[in-house]
C-alpha cells in the first residue's frame, strides 16, 4: 500500500522555468554575458541552483569571484520574482486535494534552495498541507545523491516499500533508485520520455490524472 509520495519540485509540481530563466538572464545582462533562451533552461537546471550559474556562464567566467558574484546576484533577483510566470500544472492541484483527503502523506524533494521551498508551497499549493519539505541545505549532498530521500522517510514516519518517488528527469529516477523507491517519471515537465526511459523510471506518466491510478495500483 502507498502511504507516501515524494514529488520534485521544478518541472513536476510547478512551471517554475519562464522566472529561472529571467532571473538566470537578468545577471547574465548584468555583466554583459550573453543570455540564454527560456528552452535552453530546460537542460541547465535540474541539480541545483550552484550547478545551474556554473552552466548559463561563460567558459573562463564559471568559477572564482564572478561566479559567487552571479550566484549571489541571481538568489536575491529570483527570490523577488519567483512567483511572476510561475505556475502550477493543470489538474495537479486538484489531484493533490483528493490524495491529501485519502490521507495519503505528501512531501517535496528539490535541488532548489531550501529557503524557496516554504513560500512557494504556500503561494502556489495553500491547501495543501505538506508532511515535509526539504531543498538543498548547506553540507547535505544534491540529488541524485538519496539523503534527501532518507530524512523524508524520517519525519514521515514511512517505509520506502510504501513510498513512490515522482520527478521529470533522470536526476529524479536516479534519486528514487538511489534510494530504493519506486520511480514514476512524469512527462508535463522539462525533460522528454527518452530521458525517463534510459534512466529506466518503473513507470511513466503524461498527466496529473494518472497518479490516482498509479498510486492505486501499486
Amino acid at each position: 500500500m502507498t502511504k507516501l509520495l515524494i514529488f520534485d519540485l521544478d518541472g513536476t509540481l510547478l512551471n517554475t522555468l519562464e522566472d529561472l530563466a529571467d532571473s538566470a538572464n537578468h545577471v547574465l545582462d548584468l555583466h554583459g554575458f550573453p543570455t540564454h533562451p527560456v528552452d535552453a533552461y530546460r537542460y541547465f537546471v535540474g541539480n541545483g541552483m550552484p550547478t545551474l550559474i556554473h552552466r548559463i556562464l561563460p567558459e573562463g567566467q564559471k568559477t572564482g569571484p564572478i561566479y559567487d558574484v552571479c550566484f549571489r546576484e541571481f538568489l536575491e533577483y529570483y527570490t523577488i520574482h519567483m512567483h511572476d510566470k510561475t505556475v502550477v500544472y493543470p489538474g495537479l492541484a486538484d489531484v493533490l486535494e483528493q490524495l491529501q483527503r485519502r490521507g495519503v502523506k505528501m512531501a517535496v524533494a528539490t535541488n532548489k534552495v531550501h529557503s524557496a521551498l516554504a513560500p512557494l508551497m504556500a503561494n502556489f499549493y495553500p491547501t495543501i498541507l505538506w508532511d515535509a519539505l526539504f531543498g538543498q541545505r548547506e553540507g547535505i549532498p544534491v540529488k541524485p545523491d538519496p539523503h534527501i530521500v532518507y530524512d523524508i522517510l524520517a519525519a514521515t514516519n514511512c517505509d520506502k516499500s510504501e513510498t513512490l518517488y515522482f520527478g521529470d528527469t533522470a536526476v529524479d529516477v536516479d534519486t528514487a533508485h538511489n534510494a530504493g523507491l519506486r520511480a514514476v517519471g512524469v512527462l508535463w515537465g522539462y525533460r522528454p520520455r527518452t530521458e525517463l526511459e534510459e534512466a529506466r523510471a518503473d513507470v511513466i506518466i503524461k498527466n496529473p490524472a494518472e497518479i490516482l491510478e498509479v498510486v492505486a495500483g501499486l
